[in-house]
């Protein structure tokens, strides 16, 4: 199976790369966009990174905010133009509460553009669902609950929806189409038990991949380490004893349960990889990363009153703005892609042949 997740994909783009430093004059465009079309879900997840008191990504982000259908269209023709080749809706809220979503992955769909989308999967079904499956790259669910009770307790929903995404995780799989279905399987104290039997189940079901990843009970790694000590031992037997097992068919695990570094310190002084991956928020406005949408320091421009693509290709200096030694004391998906790129990018000329 082909690596999914490698950290070195950046590299079968030499143009990309040679165009990173500050002192090359070139722009050029994203490889991948995030995209954030409405900040609504109709789920409340205690754990939720732009909800929870000690989690918020973004304390700008307005609830109401969604992008008009009419900058969508504008947004994705100008992605389309200027070469980008991936664009993954997330949150903010979930993607699939956007009444436009299907008119614009119908539009992505008749571009080279893949796409891609993360959601609570409620509304994973009908013209929407076979659009994702047909035309999609992936989808990630998430998930938490193993029963109809206990999901419920989790989101803040009526019981009975656990039932219904099962139903819907095994419908699109029935609709056949290359689209991997994975799952984010969020661990707590709660759920530290049912691991094992949640991903059987998930296998069962037929989807590709499970993904068990720590629930981030803080921005501080040290007190979500000290949350997961007491049920850390447990959740990693039950994860080693499915490692174990001989895999079924083209299903894939994906172990993310570790402890979670404590200290943020970047040895760096400019983030190559928001060049690589940005983020448009509900808001219309252009953000460095994940991890800084929605606050004042991540904004890299806005595109309320000007095209995507006039922002992105007007000054450069505005992608230097950024220092992460002195702004990111904070976990950053991107840290070791980062350390890579600027080791990449400092490297003497004089002495690039004696490799």
């Amino acid at each position: 199976m082909a690596n999914l997740y490698t950290p070195y994909k950046i590299f079968h783009f030499p143009r990309k790369l040679d165009s990173l430093a500050p002192e090359s004059e070139t722009i050029t465009a994203p490889l991948h966009v995030r995209i954030k079309p409405t900040n609504l879900c109709g789920h409340h997840c205690w754990y939720c990174a732009y909800k929870a008191d000690d989690l918020q990504l973004g304390s700008g982000m307005v609830e109401r905010d969604q992008i008009p259908r009419e900058k969508m269209l504008e947004i994705i023709s100008d992605l389309e133009e200027m070469g980008v080749g991936a664009v993954t809706f997330s949150g903010g809220g979930d993607p699939f509460y956007y009444k436009p979503l299907l008119e614009t992955v119908k539009r992505l769909a008749d571009s080279p553009i893949r796409f891609a989308s993360l959601t609570n999967g409620a509304r994973l079904s009908g013209e929407l669902a076979e659009a994702f499956a047909h035309h999609g790259t992936w989808l990630r669910v998430s998930l938490d609950g193993w029963d109809d009770v206990s999901y419920a307790k989790y989101r803040g929903i009526r019981v009975g929806e656990y039932t219904k995404l099962m139903e819907n995780l095994a419908a699109f799989k029935r609709l056949g189409g290359s689209c991997y279905l994975g799952i984010s399987l969020i661990v707590d104290r709660d759920n530290a038990t049912h691991v094992e039997d949640s991903v059987k189940r998930l296998q069962d079901l037929g989807v590709d991949s499970v993904k068990v990843s720590p629930c981030i009970t803080s921005n501080d790694g040290k007190k979500s380490n000290q949350y997961h000590q007491p049920f850390f031992s447990t959740v990693r037997a039950q994860l080693d004893r499915l490692q174990a097992q001989a895999p079924t068919g083209s299903f894939e695990l994906f172990d993310a349960y570790h402890e979670l570094d404590e200290k943020f310190d970047k040895p760096y002084n400019w983030c190559p990889y928001l060049q690589v991956l940005c983020v448009i928020g509900a808001d219309l406005k252009v953000y460095s990363c994940q991890d800084k949408a929605y606050t004042q320091e991540g904004l890299l421009g806005s595109i309320a009153n000007q095209r995507f693509s006039d922002m992105w290709f007007d000054r450069k200096d505005k992608f230097y703005r950024i220092n992460p030694q002195r702004d990111c004391a904070h976990h950053c998906v991107a840290n070791k892609k980062n350390q890579m790129l600027s080791e990449y990018c400092s490297a003497d000329p004089d002495h690039l042949f004696f490799a």
